[in-house]
């Protein structure tokens, strides 16, 4: 169902969702990906180059946070744009929990064209790690 630019307003909530990430979800999207960067999957490597464990793909961290809009609107291709800046690594422990990646989005402004502004907001452990979240995305 898709949502109608005349349904919302500025400051209408999407549903927020939270996305655990294992070691596992980080060795199949390298795989998909292409990106098998030890420190993605490597806790030795990771600990030498000064992180504090494996650290979650930042690309992988952008989309499970757009989720929210592509779910929300129920199109994908309604996504126009989207930025983002990495704040601070999704780090992933090596047990069956992992971590866990919390997004809440809002309606920040409404744009020509039935298009509207949503910014997100992406957490884990309770910190930021993206800033300045913000997708353009077109309604009916």
């Amino acid at each position: 169902m898709a949502v109608s630019f005349d349904e919302v307003e500025v400051g209408t909530a999407l549903p927020a969702q939270s996305f655990p990430v294992t070691r596992a979800t980080l060795v199949r999207y390298a795989g998909a990906s292409g990106d098998f960067n030890p420190i993605h999957w490597n806790e030795k490597f990771a600990l030498e180059v000064g992180l504090p464990d494996v650290i979650a793909h930042g690309m992988f961290t952008m989309a499970e946070a757009i989720r929210v809009v592509t779910d929300w609107t129920g199109d994908p291709g309604a996504v126009v744009e989207y930025g983002v800046r990495f704040t601070r690594p999704v780090v992933v422990p090596n047990d069956e929990a992992g971590a866990v990646v919390e997004v809440s989005g809002k309606v920040a402004k409404l744009l020509d064209g039935r298009r509207v502004q949503v910014d997100l907001l992406a957490t884990s452990e309770g910190q930021k790690v993206l800033g300045m979240s913000r997708a353009v995305v077109q309604l009916a």
